[in-house]
């Protein structure tokens, strides 16, 4: 450091590497990649560009969809392959994947090969989804291992930037492709892999160290989060109202990329400050031995065989689970439960809502509306649950599947407005499930890492998500899809013509879903009774100190002398 306060040269890099190796950097390269991740999310935007174009059913479709769901929530061999390799190796998979499938999509929507068989573009979009469990387990539990105490905060964060990717993505397409469906999926194909190559060395387990701000620090990435989401909103609602040139996309996505960026001045920020109580003389801090500080891959022979002994000896809630012995847990099926309705539901809502805007009426543009509304709503449903959650857990010992039960109650309302639409209530219904699907995810993630440990949260995480696309499939190929394909064939009946005579199976009117949607609702609803079981089961758990043995386990507080 000079003598005006300033850094020399070789000061200014040795602090450049501290930046770029410290873990508030790996939180912001965590932003990124799940900035881009989100693209399943987008599947409303383009599946009807798929059916129109390689002529498909509804019911067709939602296998389709079905298969995105499968790909995306099927995590286990990325959990796997996360428990034993470093953290690089399966980013680089998850990018691989990503380009492949939704590269081969393209090619197929754009006629430049054969039209593909129903099951062919359904391992099209498997490999293309299945890449977003290698960047959870990549950055998502990387993240959460390397910050225990705020685990609530972080997965908010990092689930709320993969709910505001498909409105980031949306935003880059116009600017570059224009308001094309087709060239959406090549623009989901590469840019997210890239993405993932970019920062492939920045995310990595480190060693347990607390901050006393670090919440804090927690909430100005949150502010920074909500100003992104609010321009992508009003952005979302001028693009609906007025007619944007092509310059002014290229502006609006320019601004967007801007914003994502933000956060790195304040990783910038707490490295400085770290820095700079660096280069304060203090005395020597106690040494305190941490031993696998990053919670990860160093286990005896004893440990990893305990994955497969004593399934029925569990240990007690928040204490380090092997695999099947969580799996087997009761609290983990209430879990499952819960999930397969709530999110199942959930998720055939926002892949359907395509073809729900189309049936009641609305235009092309207004269905590119739901699908930015429920990206940006899904946003403040995750960061809103991941903080909230923490706060009454923290100050009040409220349970946070108390929160989870809450928010599956919420959808419902959103489902039975799809079911009984009036005018406008699709808005509505797309902001509610929206805010609600969001609110679910990073509830899901913390509850599993508090009552099962740390120790397999990559594989248990990936294992709960297996709910989704069980619903999803139940609910959306089974259930849903048929039930419009049936309205629809009354209606070419009604108008003498058979589906051989139709390219596209369309069903017009409040017909087409007020049946399965009053459904969906009462699924919902028994996966928030569900919930309100675990609330009972865990309530003593969540009075007590969870965290306690994190802290128990921390290397000393960065920039106390404990001398």
């Amino acid at each position: 450091m000079g003598s005006n306060g300033g850094m020399s040269g070789g000061d200014f890099l040795q602090f450049s590497k501290q930046v770029i190796t410290g873990r508030w950097f790996c939180v912001f390269a965590s932003f990124l990649i799940m900035s881009g991740v989100g693209a399943t999310y987008l599947f409303a935007a383009y599946s009807k560009a798929i059916k129109a174009t390689l002529g498909y059913s509804q019911t067709e479709i939602n296998t389709i969809g079905f298969a995105k769901d499968f790909g995306a929530n099927v995590g286990i061999i990325a959990g796997l392959i996360g428990e034993v390799t470093p953290v690089w190796f399966g980013l680089l998979i998850g990018a691989a994947m990503n380009f492949v499938g939704y590269f081969m999509m393209w090619l197929a929507v754009t006629g430049r090969i054969d039209r593909p068989r129903v099951w062919h573009m359904c391992v099209y979009i498997f490999l293309g989804t299945n890449s977003q469990s290698f960047a959870n387990t990549g950055a998502l539990v990387t993240c959460v291992r390397n910050f225990p105490e705020s685990r609530g905060a972080m997965i908010g964060l990092l689930k709320g930037y993969i709910g505001l990717s498909s409105a980031i993505l949306t935003q880059i397409y116009l600017a570059i492709y224009g308001n094309d469906a087709k060239s959406l999926i090549l623009l989901i194909a590469w840019l997210p892999a890239a993405v993932s190559v970019v920062f492939v060395y920045s995310i990595r387990p480190m060693k347990l160290t607390r901050q006393p701000n670090e919440l804090n620090v927690f909430y100005h990435f949150l502010y920074m989060s909500i100003l992104l989401a609010l321009y992508l909103m009003a952005m979302n609602l001028l693009q609906r109202w007025t007619n944007f040139s092509q310059a002014a996309y290229a502006g609006s996505a320019t601004v967007t990329v801007l914003l994502l960026l933000f956060p790195l001045g304040i990783a910038i920020r707490e490295e400085l400050v770290s820095w700079n109580q660096m280069k304060q003389p203090i005395d020597p801090p106690n040494e305190v031995k941490v031993e696998n500080a990053a919670g990860l891959k160093l286990e005896t022979k004893e440990e990893d065989t305990a994955c497969f002994a004593d399934i029925c000896n569990k240990p007690p809630r928040g204490e380090d689970h092997s695999i099947l012995q969580a799996l087997f847990s009761f609290d983990m099926i209430i879990l499952f439960v819960a999930t397969a309705c709530g999110l199942g539901s959930s998720l055939t809502a926002i892949d359907n809502l395509g073809q729900i805007g189309e049936s009641l009426g609305y235009p092309t543009k207004t269905v590119s509306t739901f699908v930015s509304l429920v990206s940006i709503w899904s946003f403040f449903g995750r960061v809103f649950s991941g903080f909230f959650s923490e706060s009454l857990l923290s100050r009040y010992g409220i349970p946070r599947p108390l929160v989870l039960t809450f928010s599956l109650l919420i959808s419902c309302v959103g489902l039975l407005l799809i079911a009984f639409p009036t005018t406008g209530s699709v808005y509505a219904a797309t902001i509610i499930i929206g805010f609600s699907f969001g609110a679910q995810m990073p509830l899901l993630f913390a509850i599993v890492s508090e009552l099962f440990g740390l120790k397999r949260f990559s594989t248990l995480s990936n294992c709960v998500q297996l709910a989704m696309p069980l619903g999803s499939y139940l609910l959306g190929v089974q259930l849903t899809g048929k039930i419009y394909d049936k309205e629809a064939t009354k209606e070419l009946a009604k108008r003498g013509l058979i589906r051989s005579q139709v390219k596209e199976l369309t069903c017009l009117g409040k017909n087409c879903y007020w049946l399965s949607f009053t459904t969906l609702a009462v699924v919902t609803f028994v996966g928030a009774l569900s919930s309100l079981l675990l609330v009972y089961r865990t309530r003593d758990f969540y009075k007590g100190d969870i965290y306690k043995k994190y802290r128990e386990e921390e290397a000393p507080i960065i920039g106390e002398n404990k001398g």
